[in-house]
């Protein structure tokens, strides 16, 4: 069943300079993004800073409006709701950010942060208030004294926690996760992963989850899709992307990762420059400035198309094409 289905999702800022503001350049963050994901799946994000992994995010949960595009949410387009409707949709999908202290107001404390979702939306007051933020930290692993404690009273862990269950307080069918252990020491990295895959598997959540340590997420995800300057140029099960990798820069990502030995391996690929600015998109294929396996001008003139290697695993670039149709071959 697909839970989620993005459709050529595309989100540009305009850049407006001059005295009358107008409109002389676009940054384009998110470019033609399209992929479904199942409910109760893991899908994963990846690629470096820059990529528009944080941007595609929030204009899916519609923090931000698309520029082009649909989203759709267990059928109903997200792309075409007003404010009014949009709210009412707010419960089923939930962000926990990057930074679990930025994420917090400091003069709150806890029992206000975890709770103002369910005073918002369900209008809760008193008792039943503090019993159910009580019920929400407990899932989490806290207890009652941290209901009146604030943020800068709480280590990262803790913190992180809190992020999670005011992420849990409406009951969410979809969870997207921001680099939620990037922050986080490793051994607390562990106990947060440990502990999403127990919520999602107690609660039959769907997770996004963003993310550029790639261990993090061949742990977590069930698929993943690699972002290149604002579009996917590769998507497949974990274990196609980690042991077959296709894409020259899905490759140069995996070769980075170190191994837990002391000798590393020789053929390690160094990308060399850094990514471009979505302000200018280099013509032709996006990454081609940086690829050590282009074939000349098509790569610098012409852009690729999406090639569907097989039902799960596809990739944009011009040395791979999808196989022939059963029509094609008679």
């Amino acid at each position: 069943m697909k839970f989620l289905e993005i459709k050529n999702l595309s989100k540009h800022f305009p850049i407006k300079r001059g005295f009358l503001r107008r409109s002389r350049e676009t940054v384009q963050a998110v470019r033609d993004v399209s992929f479904e994901v199942d409910a109760g799946e893991s899908y994963g994000l990846v690629g470096e800073s820059g990529s528009g992994k944080t941007t595609l995010a929030r204009t899916i949960l519609r923090l931000i409006d698309p520029t082009a595009g649909d989203i759709y949410l267990n059928g109903t387009n997200l792309a075409r709701l007003d404010q009014r409707e949009l709210q009412r949709l707010r419960k089923d999908m939930q962000m926990i950010f990057q930074d679990p202290h930025s994420s917090l107001n400091p003069r709150k404390t806890i029992i206000k942060s975890v709770g103002e979702p369910l005073v918002i939306h369900e209008g809760q007051r008193g008792r039943v208030l503090r019993d159910r933020v009580l019920q929400l930290l407990e899932i989490v692993g806290l207890k009652k004294e941290h209901m009146y404690r604030f943020p800068h009273e709480l280590s990262g862990g803790q913190k992180q926690r809190v992020g999670i269950a005011r992420a849990l307080a409406l009951n969410p069918k979809m969870l997207v996760l921001d680099e939620p252990t990037s922050a986080l020491d490793v051994s607390v990295q562990a106990q947060t992963l440990n502990f999403l895959e127990e919520l999602q598997e107690k609660m039959s959540l769907t997770y996004l989850f963003i993310s550029h340590n790639l261990s993090v997420i061949r742990y977590v995800c069930d698929r993943v899709a690699v972002m290149y300057l604002g579009r996917i140029v590769e998507e497949g099960h974990v274990d196609e992307i980690f042991e077959s990798p296709i894409h020259p820069y899905t490759k140069a990502l995996l070769s980075a990762v170190p191994l837990p030995q002391a000798q590393q391996p020789d053929n390690i690929i160094l990308l060399e420059g850094d990514i471009p600015s979505p302000l200018h998109i280099p013509p032709g294929c996006c990454f081609h400035t940086r690829c050590n396996e282009k074939i000349g001008a098509v790569c610098e003139q012409v852009e690729p198309e999406p090639a569907c290697l097989s039902d799960s695993h596809r990739v944009l670039c011009h040395l791979f094409k999808s196989p022939p149709s059963r029509a094609q071959r008679a």
